[in-house]
């Protein structure tokens, strides 16, 4: 029988405190979440405050590339950075132009559309110019309403004939007929019950001597799964058509929207918040933190000073140690940002400079090291957060690939092979295209060994058809 004992061990254990869990959960938070999270902070902390517009400040860092190093003793190893102006001090955490600061609550967005009208609204709207008799723009009524957003018509007509009573008593046929009025309307293909109607009914607006017209409608009513399939040649041999003809039939079916009520769409447009700035500067490529992410909150040293050493501001002192770590977590936060970035722009500066083609494989360690940091950080750091190029705004993600082994023992980056693809395949001849046996024998000439498979897969990701499939259609990729 097992007596009961006392026993003293010593252990070593990883313990995650409140500030560093707060700090992880900052650091992976994209730009708009963490402006909601301080919003509610600033709510429900008095120690807390927003800051003023006249206390703004920011960072910028220079790069200065390696074509415009210092020569003799002045070179050094690593790229010179040159820092501006500091952001962080002991009391805040950096301004930002958020829409939930005090002053700014009144201030109308200037490019937001805030129109909200709905498809239903768009086709009522027209119904209303149409000068329709009560009964049909009753009918008619009853048909928008069950019209998805997509645009079709979601109910068979006897279900919207029996919508209509007792007010109105209509039959299938007379439901059809005002359906056709109804499809007349804008977007064209509006009102359609299968994909083929809709495609039908964009079609019929062009003009009928449209080369491929009578063959386009004939896909669109009875083809349209072989050309999804891509079976080119059955659908040749079905439809009797020369090559010409089918090609410019094709060309049609797929120019029309298989969603028209998409074009008609009350919700605002939806935009990328960049989360730091490069642009090239007299010294060489510059990184600069967005102001408009940076979260515009300080500690209210008024509050902060009235709290002595009576017990009845535990719940005080609380608050005021709260506010400190959020502070100091939002400037970890940013100091991490900044770094990962800088570290991102040194090692992609040809990217920069020439495109997707020299863009260099990199991958979560090779940042980690260069910032000696944890790879999940630097995983954190880089989910969810976006750079803004002269080549256009990438998440920080978009940066990191794998490598292929070249023969003179040289990686390349999987994006810049994906690159080369298109490009070769772009300026292939439209009369021979080039196989993916052909791309990879191309590729290996250049010192990049890639299998035919690893060929069709990357073409496959970039949405570029069969060699064969693009002989038939003449299409290229953009």
């Amino acid at each position: 029988m097992l007596k009961p004992s006392l026993q003293l061990k010593l252990g070593q254990t990883l313990t995650m405190t409140p500030q560093l869990q707060q700090a992880i959960r900052l650091l992976q938070m994209p730009a708009l979440e963490l402006q909601a999270h301080i919003r509610e902070l600033l709510e429900s902390n008095v120690m807390l405050e927003p800051m003023e517009e006249s206390e703004q400040t920011g960072t910028f860092e220079t790069l200065v590339t390696a074509a415009e190093q210092p020569k003799g003793n002045e070179r050094n190893s690593e790229s010179t950075v040159e820092v501006l102006d500091e952001s962080w001090d002991a009391h805040s955490a950096g301004p930002a132009e958020t829409p939930w600061n005090a002053d700014e609550d009144e201030r109308q967005q200037e490019y937001a559309d805030d129109s909200g009208q709905s498809l239903q609204d768009h086709l009522l709207w027209q119904l209303e110019m149409a000068s329709l008799a009560p009964r049909d723009l009753a009918i008619a009524r009853a048909i928008v309403d069950a019209i998805s957003d997509d645009g079709y018509v979601t109910e068979s007509l006897e279900e919207i004939a029996l919508t209509l009573r007792p007010e109105v008593e209509s039959t299938a046929e007379e439901v059809a007929g005002v359906l056709s009025l109804v499809q007349a309307l804008d977007p064209p293909g509006v009102g359609a019950r299968s994909v083929g109607e809709c495609i039908e009914l964009q079609l019929r607006q062009l003009d009928p001597a449209t080369p491929g017209f009578a063959t386009a409608i004939q896909i669109a009513r009875h083809h349209l799964e072989l050309v999804a399939d891509r079976e080119l040649s059955l659908l040749r041999r079905e439809l009797r058509a020369s090559e010409e003809e089918l090609a410019a039939a094709i060309a049609l079916v797929r120019s029309c929207q298989p969603r028209p009520g998409s074009t008609v769409s009350s919700n605002s447009a939806q935009y990328v918040v960049p989360d730091v700035f490069v642009r090239r500067t007299e010294h060489g490529w510059g990184v600069e933190l967005n102001p408009a992410t940076l979260p515009r909150v300080r500690l209210n040293q008024g509050y902060a000073n009235l709290i002595g050493r009576n017990a009845s501001h535990a719940s005080m002192r609380t608050q005021l140690q709260e506010a400190r770590w959020l502070l100091k977590s939002l400037e970890i936060r940013h100091e991490t940002l900044m770094k990962v970035a800088r570290s991102i722009i040194e090692r992609q500066t040809a990217f920069l400079d020439h495109g997707d083609e020299h863009m260099r494989p990199m991958i979560l360690k090779d940042i980690a090291e260069a910032v000696t940091m944890h790879e999940s950080t630097i995983s954190r750091v880089t989910s969810g957060k976006y750079m803004h190029t002269p080549r256009g705004v990438f998440e920080l993600r978009y940066f990191f690939s794998s490598q292929v082994e070249g023969a003179d023992g040289s990686g390349t980056s999987s994006t810049a092979i994906r690159a080369k693809i298109r490009k070769l395949v772009k300026d292939e001849d439209p009369e021979a295209p080039l196989s993916d046996g052909r791309i990879a024998e191309l590729l290996s000439a250049e010192g990049i060994p890639v299998a035919r498979r690893t060929v069709a897969k990357y073409r496959e990701a970039l949405g570029i058809a069969a060699s064969n499939e693009r002989r038939r259609t003449g299409t290229k990729p953009m």
